[in-house]
This record gives C-alpha cells, sequence and structure tokens, in this order.
C-alpha cells in the first residue's frame, strides 16, 4: 500500500531562549540560607552546573542531544519534542555527560530536563529548550506492505523516496526489521520502476507462515544527501498468511496454485505470444495489487493500439504491465496456445475462482521455452530472481 505522506506536519513550537550553562534549581540539603544542616556556616556544595548543545531557537538538525554536568553527575535526562516523543540516550561512564541516541530532526522544538547529584549530595533539576531550523528540504517515503495487512511468503518490505538518497549508509543505519521467529533478510538498494531511489527487505527464502513483522524506520533528523532530510519516522507491522505459490508453465499453458506444498487446483491459460514484444517475462513475479476492473491500453506499455478494454479479476504482477486476469476473448487458447499481449489469460469462471484464493505477497513462479526476460527486481518485487550472495552485495552496508 503506498500512503501518500504530503500531510507531513513538521513540528515547530515557540521556545524560550536557551540560557546555558545552567544551574540547577532546587538543593537537596534543607538547612536555611546562610547556614548548614547543623547551624554551621553555609556549605559551599552548589548544584551542578548543565550545558546542553544544540541551543537557541535555529539549531542545526542531524546531530544528537548533549547534556553535560560540572560540578556534579546525571542522575536522570529526559529529552522531549512537542508532541511528548522522547529521544532515548546513555549517561558516560563518569556520569558527566548524556549523549541521545538519535539524531534531531529539522523544524522541532525540543525540552530537556537533567537531574542532578554532587559528591556532597546535593541534587538539582535544570530545564531548557532549543529548536531545530525547518528543513529546506523534506524526503518523503512511500511504503509496502500496510500496516495490519496479511501477505504472502514473498512480500519484501519496500521503501521508494520522493528525492534521491545519497547518503544510502547512514539511512540504512536507521532501517530496522524484527520478526517472531529471527529470519534473516538484507536489505537491497535499486532504482524504481518510476525511477525513484527504492531500497527493500526480503528474507533469504520465502517467510514462514504466521511470521509476525515490523519495520522501524527511525529516519527523523537523517539527511538522505542530495534529496533533503527527514523530519519522521515510519513504521509498519504486517503478517505472512499462507505458503502460496502459483506456478505457471507456459509450455503446457498451465497455472497451478499449490497451497502448504498441495495442489489445490490447475487452470488451463494463455500466456504472452511468442517470439516478440508480447512475451510473457519469466521467473520470480510477486503478486503486487488485486485491482479488480480496470482499463488496459496496450499504447501505455508501448504495444501500439493492440488492445484497449475493460478487463476483469487484474491481478498485477510488474510495473510493465504483465498482469493475471480473465481474457474471456482468448478462450480457445486456454490450455493449448500462448497467444496474449503478455499476460497469463484464463475464463471468467477460473478467474473469479482464482482472484478470491490469492493475496498480495503470493510469489508467481514463471517459467516457458519463448519469454522475453527475467524479471528484474525493481520489475514490481523481482528481486528473487537474484541469488542471495547478489542480493546482499546490493546492501549500502556490505
Amino acid at each position: 500500500m503506498e500512503v501518500p505522506l504530503s500531510h507531513i506536519r513538521v513540528r515547530l513550537a515557540a521556545t524560550a531562549v536557551l540560557l546555558t550553562p545552567l544551574m540547577a534549581c532546587s538543593s537537596g540539603t534543607d538547612a536555611p540560607a546562610g547556614a548548614d544542616a547543623k547551624g554551621g556556616a553555609a556549605s559551599d556544595d552548589r548544584p551542578a552546573t548543565v550545558t546542553v548543545t544544540p541551543r537557541g531557537k535555529q539549531a542545526g538538525a542531524g546531530r544528537p542531544v548533549k547534556v553535560t554536568a560540572a560540578g556534579g553527575s546525571l542522575t536522570s535526562v529526559a529529552v522531549t519534542d512537542a508532541d511528548g516523543h522522547r529521544l532515548t540516550g546513555k549517561v558516560s561512564a563518569d556520569g558527566t555527560t548524556w549523549t541521545s541516541s538519535r539524531k534531531v530532526a529539522p523544524g522541532t522544538a525540543y525540552t530537556v530536563t537533567a537531574a542532578t547529584r554532587t559528591k556532597g549530595g546535593t541534587t538539582g533539576t535544570a530545564k531548557t529548550s532549543f529548536a531545530t531550523a525547518e528543513a529546506d528540504k523534506v524526503n518523503k517515503v512511500d511504503w509496502r506492505p500496510g500496516t495490519g495487512t496479511t501477505v504472502g511468503i514473498a512480500q519484501p518490505v519496500s521503501l521508494v523516496f520522493d528525492s534521491p538518497v545519497t547518503n544510502k549508509a547512514e539511512v540504512e543505519r536507521q532501517l530496522k526489521v524484527s520478526t517472531t521467529n529471527g529470519t534473516e533478510g538484507s536489505w537491497g538498494w535499486m532504482k524504481d520502476w518510476s525511477g525513484k531511489d527504492r531500497v527493500d527487505w526480503r528474507p533469504k527464502e520465502y517467510w514462514r507462515p504466521g511470521t509476525r513483522v515490523t519495520l522501524n524506520a527511525e529516519l527523523g533528523g537523517t539527511d538522505s544527501g542530495d534529496g533533503g532530510w527527514f523530519v519522521r519516522d515510519y513504521t509498519t507491522t504486517f503478517t505472512i498468511g499462507a505458503r502460496q505459490i502459483v506456478k505457471v508453465d507456459l509450455d503446457s499453458h498451465r497455472l497451478t496454485l499449490e497451497r502448504d506444498g498441495k495442489v489445490v487446483r490447475q487452470i488451463p491459460v494463455s500466456g504472452g505470444t511468442p517470439g516478440g514484444d508480447k512475451r510473457s517475462w519469466r521467473g520470480t513475479a510477486v503478486l503486487m495489487a488485486k485491482e479488480g476492473t480496470i482499463n488496459m491500453n496496450s499504447e501505455t506499455v508501448g504495444l501500439g493500439d493492440a488492445y484497449d478494454k475493460m478487463v476483469n479479476y487484474s491481478m498485477r504482477l510488474t510495473w510493465s504491465g504483465m498482469y493475471a486476469h480473465a481474457a474471456p476473448w482468448n478462450a480457445r487458447w486456454f490450455g493449448n496456445a500462448n497467444r496474449s499481449s503478455g499476460c497469463i489469460g484464463m475464463s471468467d469462471a477460473d478467474a473469479a475462482w482464482f482472484y478470491g484464493q490469492v493475496r498480495p505477497g503470493d510469489p508467481f513462479e514463471t517459467k516457458g521455452a519463448d519469454t522475453k526476460g527475467t524479471v528484474a527486481p525493481a520489475n514490481g518485487f523481482g528481486e528473487w530472481n537474484l541469488p542471495w550472495t547478489q542480493w546482499r552485495e546490493k546492501s549500502a552496508l556490505r
């Protein structure tokens, strides 16, 4: 599911001027001013001094928050944005410095609250705020699959970026995929069919049914390079459905649906016409979407004016226009010959049944003696046609 992100709101609240260094504003002793706890002379054990960077109202994004205590140690630090989202971080071994694990995002206001303690036991709390300048250019993301969906065993996690990503390694470090069973997988970069930068995460082998998958794209505050800044994080969680594999034999003109290793049904089909541009693709394609009844126009895929018609039970397999669908006009060729313009056609009845059985993410494994080549990684989700070692090489962190 591609989700438009034009509604992203960049937060920038009014903030107080940062005063630094800051004195902690409370003391851990009940002694009155001018005397120590025993009634003697005033103690020189003052609260620790706290400094914070970044600072000001137009601070630069893309760097961590650093909080330092002089004359004492930090006992707790909280850094939150205007919506209450908190930056996590770690205190140094000597307790004097806290550094956030995330970088600050553009156009965002942050509040910092630091608690301190001195060797003599004096405690204090310092609070301040700062804001980052808005980004000159914001990079946005479309991703698949959508949250809460159940998908087939070949569905990758896929992110397409609105603007170029030249800082690929830094962006990839912020992308974290977790699964309920420790599935092995890798990111791979490519140019999407649209020409935009895209990165997919696919497992080494098809997903195990029932696996729950979570993507945490912690991109807020990351510089994508020439394409600008990311100003927010993205997350999606989805589940892997039954082990369904669609096998298409163009030589025998048969489509076979297998579920959990057993044949559910065989369907006579007609594939792409041999000997030219109307041939079908071979290799593994992934069902991208069930599009129902759509208009198909051959001119949009470079085949002249061969056809322009409404087509039922359309199931997209590639960006270049290969579908499985109902094709009643080709009925005499089902099971006998390949006479389509590249798609996998079947009867209305078979298409209606098949459409109700499959789901996005199901692999279509197609073979045949006369095809126009193997589905490319970026032509839909054709990355399954690369051996695992080659796929891993497409990661920016290898």
